[in-house]
């Protein structure tokens, strides 16, 4: 699919579908959408009083029109003005790819939403029209035996009669296109069965993006031999019920003259069967999703040769599977981490923050300005914050609002949950130097401060994803069941940044 822009006038372009919109509780068209209904006759305003159109965010009106060669036309609700957003445009660009699956519309022909009357940068409204169509276009039917679709759209083309906008918003179209493509490379490690996706496999993809990368990237493997030299008893102690072997992975972008570096972590269990501690059977459904974080890694790694950012950034993710057997981590046993820390384990279903002990600790060696880890960690943070808002911990609160100012402009929802230090005590053991759960209550937290041991004092944000990382059911109009590259967008925001 294409996704272009040009000037020009859009009742004169020949297309399957072209795509209007108007705002909540606006009686007459404007703009844009104005020009096309005068070449109609009045027909889009006739249409609105006929069928009490609110202009709703999302409410569509679709009906075939005469008097322009377009085969039909779809208006489409922006919703409230003074509510009017990126993610606005986002979601509607998103619709009308939607729509166009429907229709099995080849092309269709949009106005560019909110750089009018919305009063949005161009810029902007092109990059998140290129993420909402990109995103909204996706399915992963790689494993259905019948891959035919009836949904063949070839291009989604952007007009608009203003010759500034038409020049920024290609240059944004070009950015949305390289944040939605790293979203989309997320979403596929994420949908991949476990028996497809083991440890290995999520290597062979960061290996993947490092030889796309002509040079760009650099990637350096442990295998099980080398990870015990490095003393990397949190990762090795979790992988030691499975067949398959566990993995560290540094992937390093190292631009000339970077004046800056900083450290980006994933959690990779590619299937967390809770181990000995094991989880019951409808818990383990979308266990494939455990390696979100290092996915979210990976995809973020396959923009930076087109990015081209200034800052020096490393990737560092552990790539394991947590299972029962008899050789496997149980309760009581007491984990040696890179950090001479010692973990105390009293539920192996708590896997993925004695993993992260390892990579944390890993990656404030290198001595990072920042350091941002995306994991599934807690089932807690769904049950506080729901499934589609991250948790977002950090020690420093100006790092924290970078992230939250990120996340807002990459259209995902994160909320900032507190380190709270009289929590500490509850994480603390009687035989070690930690536990790896602290109790009943704020198992969030208390899995943020359990992370915090192992980072020192580099600025480092924690982001809980373990809600909106995998969607069990459609969460807006470009996000439907499956992986969701929850983080990806996130992560750009702040290497852009």
């Amino acid at each position: 699919m294409k996704i272009q822009i040009k000037k020009g006038n859009l009742a004169e372009v020949k297309t399957d579908l072209l795509v209007v919109n108007i705002f909540e509780g606006v009686k007459v068209t404007h703009a844009a959408t104005a020009a096309v209904d005068q070449v109609l006759g009045g027909l889009i305003n006739k249409t609105i009083k006929e069928e009490k159109f609110d202009g709703a965010l999302g409410a569509m009106l679709l009906f075939r029109p005469i008097g322009v060669p377009a085969k039909k036309v779809l208006l489409i609700g922006l919703g409230k003005k003074e509510n009017f957003s990126e993610e606005t445009v986002r979601q509607v660009a998103a619709v009308s790819t939607n729509v166009a699956k429907q229709l099995s519309a080849k092309h269709v022909v949009s106005v560019l939403h909110g750089a009018g009357y919305g009063n949005l940068p161009a810029k902007i409204c092109g990059k998140v029209m290129a993420e909402g169509t990109i995103l909204a276009a996706y399915e992963f039917k790689k494993y259905k035996s019948e891959k035919k679709t009836n949904f063949q759209l070839e291009t989604f083309l952007i007009v608009s009669n203003v010759e500034a906008h038409v020049r920024e918003a290609e240059k944004g179209i070009a950015l949305g296109e390289i944040y939605a493509n790293a979203t989309v490379q997320a979403r596929e490690l994420v949908n991949e069965p476990a028996s497809h996706m083991r440890p290995i496999d999520l290597v062979n993809a960061a290996k993947i993006v490092a030889a796309g990368s002509k040079g760009q990237i650099k990637i350096k493997i442990f295998n099980r031999a080398a990870l015990a030299r490095l003393g990397a008893g949190g990762i090795l102690s979790v992988a030691r019920g499975s067949d398959h072997e566990p993995f560290m992975v540094h992937m390093v972008y190292k631009p000339t003259g970077a004046k800056k570096k900083i450290a980006l972590v994933g959690k990779g269990i590619t299937f967390d069967s809770g181990g000995i501690s094991l989880k019951p059977s409808d818990s383990m459904i979308t266990m494939k999703c455990d390696m979100s974080g290092a996915a979210a890694i990976i995809g973020a790694f396959s923009a930076l040769k087109s990015l081209k950012p200034k800052t020096e950034i490393h990737g560092i993710f552990a790539a394991c599977e947590n299972m029962p057997s008899g050789k496997a981590l149980v309760p009581g046993d007491i984990v040696h981490t890179m950090s001479k820390k010692t973990i105390e384990i009293l539920n192996t279903d708590a896997e993925g923050r004695v993993t992260l002990a390892d990579t944390l600790f890993y990656a404030s060696k290198l001595k990072p300005a920042m350091i941002i880890d995306l994991a599934t960690l807690t089932g807690a943070c769904v049950v506080a914050l729901g499934e589609e808002v991250a948790g977002v911990m950090s020690n420093k609160s100006e790092l924290a609002q970078k992230v939250l100012m990120a996340a807002k402009e990459a259209g995902e929802k994160m909320w900032e949950l507190p380190l709270e230090a009289s929590y500490k005590p509850l994480i603390k053991s009687e035989v070690a130097d930690v536990k790896n759960i602290g109790g009943k209550y704020g198992g969030t937290l208390t899995a943020g401060l359990f992370l915090q041991e192992f980072v020192g004092e580099i600025p480092w944000a924690h982001i809980d994803i373990a809600g909106p990382a995998y969607a069990e059911r459609p969460l807006n109009a470009y996000t439907r069941l499956g992986g969701t590259g929850f983080g990806v967008r996130t992560i750009l925001e702040i290497i852009k940044e």
